[in-house]
């Protein structure tokens, strides 16, 4: 990501969400030289896969499992151990796997190597709790998936589940609720026989691993952490996300199952997702995204300056689910033409656009227009000189270009020549003149602040700098003067929470309208972040009510957008 010339801009890229157990000063640098493979990349394959595939989401007369079932179960350690008898998964090509990940247009795969339920896919020395000892498969798929990534140029990494482990004695459980009294015994013990031997043998055994997915850093103390730490030191050029544990921080923050508001401001981020509601195969589970709604996700997420680790859940026979694959062929078939327009890009320099997204390759800026234009005038609000405007599906044909002091217009076709995202280039000169947030720098007046939490955090561009309403608190209420009447259609609310905090902030956004507060958007968000947009209103003083019954009313950051 490009770093912008005014600290203004960074507040476009805000986190939405604190990551899991990060410290940010321990965070490498976004422009490391390792990193750069995996900033161009922007698309991966995550593949969840282990013995859960064999009852497929259903244990008893409950159909809602996933690859947590033998927790959330409370499946007693011999019976879930006997289900590796079961794993036969004899269709499994891994040349397939990675053929259909290149026709996706993706260029990485990191799949579980071990997850918490303490089973390996890969024949390892550390316990015969293994693919190649405990199956009737007998094969290494690590080693055939390496095989195979090597042979058509595609990077592998590997998830490992370092602290979780429901299986072993000694590793840790999530809610510290043990169901069976055999699990029970030393972490520490667990950590140096189990866990430190199987990384090692996962780093040195595969080739060249590009990345390495830590989760669930459960009960995890300093020396646990920096024994695996020292591991990964060997590695100089290993990717490593920010899950090891006891803020150690790492290479990648990790926003699970949703896209921050307005993104991470100066790191690199991936947002991990299902494409239904499981990461392990449910054969129960129907609940899938469509191609658009999966590709307009890649594009949010890149126009914000990260990447879209998609997951996929194979079967206990091998096989990626039917839908999978046809929605990652049709995401492909988009990138065949488009991808110029993500790989390789930085975020856009757009505070927010009404219509789509943009993402930005040097000189050129790549609109991604969602909503086409009914009366076909697309306006872009940069100020830039325009030397040429065109369709990436007709790219030697140029768009009119109808130029004015702070933005340009351009007259488009009168129909979209793509349903998901139609992109547009424009070449400019210069550096990108956009105008700068309505609220930046502004004051905001809270009606109750916690003693630790400052209102300037609201707009300074950081996410980890949070404002809490005092303890106790249930309602709260922000308000900003702008200092003069403004056009506004969007704003965004930066949370601290995640999918899984069950945390809910019902908002009332209001203006003033000389005599009165007036709504203009009444809404309740899921703890993660929201952006909203609405009809232009113009006015001076905005104000924000907030409610919280788990905890007291928190943002990271809450920004207002002018219309364009």
């Amino acid at each position: 990501m490009k770093k912008y010339i005014t600290s203004l801009l960074l507040l476009m890229f805000s986190l939405s969400a604190n990551s899991q157990n990060v410290d940010a000063k321990i965070l490498t640098e976004e422009n490391n030289p390792k990193m750069m493979w995996w900033k161009d990349a922007k698309f991966g394959m995550f593949i969840h896969w282990g013995i859960y595939a064999v009852p497929a989401g259903k244990w008893e007369n409950t159909t809602t499992y996933g690859e947590w079932i033998m927790h959330t179960a409370k499946i007693p350690r011999t019976t879930y151990s006997a289900l590796a008898k079961e794993f036969n998964p004899t269709k499994f090509n891994a040349e397939e796997w990675v053929k259909l990940a290149k026709s996706a247009g993706q260029k990485y795969i990191v799949i579980t190597s071990k997850h918490h339920d303490g089973f390996a896919m890969f024949g390892t020395k550390a316990s015969p709790y293994n693919i190649v000892d405990a199956t009737p498969l007998k094969r290494d798929i690590l080693k055939e998936l390496a095989d195979a990534c090597r042979k058509h140029d595609m990077k592998l990494g590997f998830y490992y589940s370092q602290a979780q482990d429901w299986y072993h004695p000694g590793g840790a459980v999530s809610g510290n609720k043990e169901w069976d009294s055999s699990h029970i015994g030393n972490m520490d013990k667990y950590i140096d026989e189990i866990a430190l031997p199987q990384v090692k043998e996962i780093l040195s055994n595969y080739g060249d691993v590009a990345v390495l997915w830590w989760d669930t850093p459960t009960n995890m103390t300093k020396s646990m952490t920096q024994k695996l730490a020292n591991v990964v030191k060997q590695y100089p050029q290993l990717i490593t996300n920010n899950r090891l544990g006891a803020g150690m921080g790492g290479d990648l923050e990790t926003p699970e199952q949703f896209i921050p508001a307005t993104g991470f401001p100066g790191r690199n981020w991936e947002v991990c997702m299902t494409m239904n509601g499981h990461w392990g195969f449910n054969a129960w589970d129907d609940r899938w995204k469509s191609t658009k709604e999966l590709t307009q996700k890649l594009v949010d997420i890149v126009s914000k300056g990260g990447n879209f680790l998609l997951n996929v859940g194979p079967n206990a026979e091998g096989i990626i689910p039917v839908v999978c694959q046809q929605n990652l062929l049709e995401i492909g078939d988009w990138l065949q033409l488009n991808g110029e327009s993500i790989y390789g890009t930085s975020a856009s320099p757009f505070h927010f656009l009404s219509w789509g997204r943009a993402t930005r390759k040097g000189q050129i800026i790549y609109l991604h227009v969602f909503d086409w234009p009914k009366n076909g005038q697309l306006d872009v609000p940069i100020g830039n000189k325009l030397k040429r405007a065109y369709l990436l599906a007709d790219p030697k044909k140029n768009l009119k270009i109808i130029a004015s002091k702070n933005s340009n217009q351009l007259q488009l076709p009168s129909y979209a020549p793509d349903k998901i995202s139609s992109v547009i280039a424009i070449e400019f000169e210069g550096e990108p003149q956009v105008s700068p947030l309505p609220s930046a720098g502004k004051t905001f007046i809270a009606s109750s602040t916690d003693s630790l939490t400052k209102i300037s955090s609201l707009n300074d561009g950081n996410p980890n700098t949070n404002w809490r309403a005092k303890k106790g608190s249930t309602t709260a209420s922000l308000e900003v003067d702008l200092g003069e009447i403004l056009s506004i259609n969007a704003f965004s609310l930066v949370e601290p929470w995640h999918p899984w905090s069950g945390i809910k902030q019902p908002y009332n956004l209001q203006f003033w309208d000389g005599k009165n507060w007036k709504t203009i958007i009444s809404k309740t968000s899921e703890g993660t972040g929201v952006t909203e947009r609405f009809e232009s209103i113009k006015a001076r003083k905005f104000r924000l009510l907030l409610e919280n019954q788990k905890e007291a009313p928190a943002l990271g950051e809450f920004i207002l957008f002018r219309s364009e």
